[in-house]
């Protein structure tokens, strides 16, 4: 009998959707999403966590800071990962997320959000899913960290078991 620690091979995980042809989720697909984020992002985003830094809707104090012009949120471009991960898996709950945040993010620039499976393990009939989350502008990354999502009603693959 084959023994395979599920921390280190590939478990595909059924994605969320229903199709005659199943895909699977494998260690090392990448899902992408962009976004330009407008001033009316920002002012909604303030209005709900209340976080009204005068960087984020004053182009003059962002300049007195030693930035460009006015800023995104960074926590609103980082909620750019559970979207990627909710949209190709309805119903995935998401368990933790670290963040760097590397370079500013201006209203109106085009960010790309990505996040890619790195570990995946089966658990009680869903999917631990750890990923590698990124988003760039430009190519440079602007945010990075890890994420862990549970991934509901996967489908694994049997390995081979013969010798």
């Amino acid at each position: 009998m084959l023994t395979r620690n599920l921390l280190s091979v590939n478990v595909p995980c059924l994605r969320g959707f229903s199709s005659a042809a199943a895909s699977f989720l494998r260690t090392g697909d990448t899902l992408k999403l962009s976004r330009i984020f407008t001033s009316e992002d920002v002012l909604e985003y303030s209005k709900v966590s209340h976080d009204s830094n005068p960087l984020h809707f004053d182009s003059e104090s962002a300049r007195n800071a030693g930035f460009e012009d006015r800023l995104v949120h960074g926590m609103l471009v980082a909620a750019l990962f559970p979207k990627i991960i909710s949209s190709h898996f309805p119903g995935a709950i998401y368990v933790s997320q670290s963040l760097h945040f590397r370079l500013p993010v201006y209203i109106g620039e085009e960010i790309v959000g990505e996040v890619e499976a790195t570990n995946i393990r089966e658990q009680k009939n869903r999917c631990l899913v750890k990923f590698r989350t990124a988003c760039f502008k430009n190519g440079a990354i602007v945010i990075d960290g890890e994420a862990m999502a549970i991934l509901p009603a996967p489908a694994v693959e049997q390995a081979n078991t013969s010798a």
